[in-house]
């Protein structure tokens, strides 16, 4: 049998389509023991409300949607999303609201989605992550008139709710922390450059080398892939001088490097230290355990959740909201260079590079004039690109 309808009801009941359509309602025309006939025949027969009617009325889809432009592939694997997605149906199922998901290719086909679930009042509103450079969705919402909050920030103090974490403070503690203990060349192997998260941890980067005088600091875009994360580390580990130290934006892609580097016969922490952005259960259980920024990503999805539906209700905070920034966990993934052979150089780097290392940060500074980050240009393979490249046309990061 098919979904039951109101003639089904009205037919079973033995009772007009009219009246069936006042006690589904709650409207006054039928007696209450009618009313009570007819829910009770609604409820034997399993009847729920068309969602494209009750938008027709005027009633809430009760639920909200959240569309995702990467590659499914690399969303399977990713911890962050998990727990996001955790923490926001821990507060939307409590309110009896469900989350509509749908991984998309590109931003053009997620605008697409949000046109299609507005007209056809599938949602009540829309949560945002990836924000991006001058990002195009942000405009499409306020056309469609549609709640949202965005995952990323800060804001200008126009358009979405913004609930946003300092991204550009937590790459300077990861960068601060790998210096202090004497890292000179460090590698930054980043997300999709075109997201403003990863702008912002690219130019905290660039900035810290040029107040700590690094010898070299490079970052790499990638997808967040495994696949990715792996051939970059290996391109990396190639070079005839390589990084001692090197930060990625995920643990899936830090786990993968981890894999390289043991691939590579490059000891961990001994010869490469490896930092995460991400403390996923990933990060806890390979061996060595990682360095990792570590932050309460289910609290975060619950927060979101919590906001988003203020939102609905005309109730939002009216101001974009700052989670705590994530603060570094010191695993046994990190070490001082110079733990072992060359101090993390390849064999026949020579004495000087060995030197320079043990000496400590104030020996290793950069003895021409030329920034150190404009020179690691120069020696970066194919696919590396200086921290310092930045869109500085964007809207700020």
């Amino acid at each position: 049998m098919g979904r039951p309808t109101i003639a089904d009801i009205a037919r079973q009941a033995g009772v007009s389509k009219g009246a069936v359509s006042f006690a589904l309602n709650g409207r006054p025309g039928v007696s209450e023991a009618t009313r009570a006939r007819i829910l009770r025949v609604a409820e034997e027969m399993n009847w729920r409300p068309h969602s494209a009617a009750r938008a027709l009325g005027g009633a809430r889809a009760d639920a909200v949607g959240l569309v995702i432009a990467r590659p499914a592939r690399t969303i399977g694997v990713e911890p962050f999303f998990s727990q996001l997605l955790s923490g926001l149906q821990g507060v939307l199922s409590a309110h009896s609201v469900a989350l509509h998901l749908m991984v998309v290719e590109d931003t053009a086909a997620e605008i697409e989605v949000y046109r299609r679930w507005t007209s056809e009042h599938r949602v009540d509103g829309f949560i945002v992550v990836d924000l991006q450079l001058r990002d195009p969705r942000l405009a499409v919402l306020e056309e469609l008139g549609a709640p949202a909050v965005v995952l990323g920030g800060p804001g200008k103090g126009t358009g979405p709710l913004r609930i946003w974490a300092d991204d550009r403070e937590a790459m300077l503690s990861i960068v601060d922390y790998l210096a202090a203990i004497g890292h000179r060349r460090i590698a930054h192997l980043a997300g999709l450059p075109h997201f403003q998260h990863t702008q912002r941890r690219i130019r905290a980067l660039r900035d810290a080398s040029r107040r700590l005088g690094l010898e070299e600091a490079v970052s790499v875009p990638t997808d967040f892939s495994d696949a990715e994360g792996a051939a970059a580390t290996r391109t990396l580990l190639s070079r005839p001088r390589r990084p001692t130290a090197i930060v990625y934006d995920s643990d899936v892609m830090a786990v993968a490097g981890l894999g390289v580097a043991g691939e590579m016969g490059v000891a961990v922490p001994g010869e490469l230290s490896i930092v995460s952005f991400d403390d996923s259960v990933l990060a806890r259980i390979v061996h060595p355990p990682l360095t990792a920024l570590s932050r309460d990503t289910f609290a975060l999805g619950e927060q979101v959740a919590r906001s988003l539906l203020a939102v609905i209700d005309d109730a939002g905070p009216g101001r974009d909201l700052q989670m705590p920034t994530p603060r570094l966990t010191v695993r046994e993934s990190t070490s001082p260079p110079g733990s072992g052979p060359a101090g993390g150089d390849p064999p026949g780097a020579g004495p000087a590079a060995t030197g320079r290392a043990a000496a400590g940060p104030a020996a290793a500074r950069p003895s021409v004039e030329a920034p150190a980050v404009d020179r690691a240009v120069a020696d970066s393979p194919v696919g590396v690109a200086s921290a310092g490249t930045v869109d500085s046309t964007s809207e700020p990061v």
